[in-house]
């Protein structure tokens, strides 16, 4: 149970629904309301069948790749480090561009909810965790389910806690994110000493 919950926080955290809420806002804001949620919904499906595949086809990948996963957990280790650093210390040109078009995988699903350090995270739990496969599934359904609802809901969240308040909580989530990062980078330099 405890390796659910802690596995549903870490894909939450580099999911980032709310870090990706102004880019979210801006990208869909000349769309009608119901159009939005459509849009949102479709995105995170693709999203959803993307993060399945990189899953359940992990080890293979990691396989066809001949890495180890010590090699993946390092990586991912400095992967997530630096994604919680730009959490914390965001860039001023983070708010997305405009457009009258509808936006169709790029950038929404790809790689604004699935993005790079995502899909390798992905796959070095379904290495990791080879044995217990459906907590992974339960987990990522669960972040999933969390993120989309957020998305649903995001002219709701940016009233309740206004832009800074999104802000402070996105660079809070980073804080977190910065942890389990070390923690993900320790063990796999460990676990590299040993071998």
């Amino acid at each position: 149970m405890t390796e659910i919950i802690s596995t549903t926080i870490l894909l939450i955290l580099i999911m980032d629904p709310l870090g990706n809420l102004p880019i979210f806002m801006t990208i869909l804001k000349n769309l009608n309301a119901k159009r939005r949620r459509v849009i949102v919904i479709r995105e995170m499906i693709i999203a959803l069948f993307v993060m399945l595949i990189f899953l359940f086809l992990g080890e293979k990948i990691l396989n066809i790749l001949n890495l180890k996963t010590e090699t993946v957990s390092i990586s991912g280790g400095i992967i997530l480090f630096l994604i919680a650093i730009k959490m914390i210390f965001p860039s001023e040109d983070n708010n997305g561009k405009t457009s009258n078009e509808e936006p169709f995988l790029v950038p929404l699903a790809i790689p604004l909810v699935a993005g790079p350090s995502l899909l390798a995270t992905l796959m070095l739990l379904s290495h990791q965790y080879s044995q217990n496969i459906s907590y992974l599934v339960g987990s990522l359904f669960i972040a999933w389910f969390v993120t989309i609802i957020i998305l649903l809901l995001s002219s709701t969240f940016l009233k309740i806690f206004g832009a800074k308040g999104v802000n402070a909580l996105e660079r809070l989530m980073g804080l977190i994110l910065i942890m389990l990062s070390t923690q993900m980078f320790l063990d796999g330099v460990r676990a590299w000493f040993y071998n």
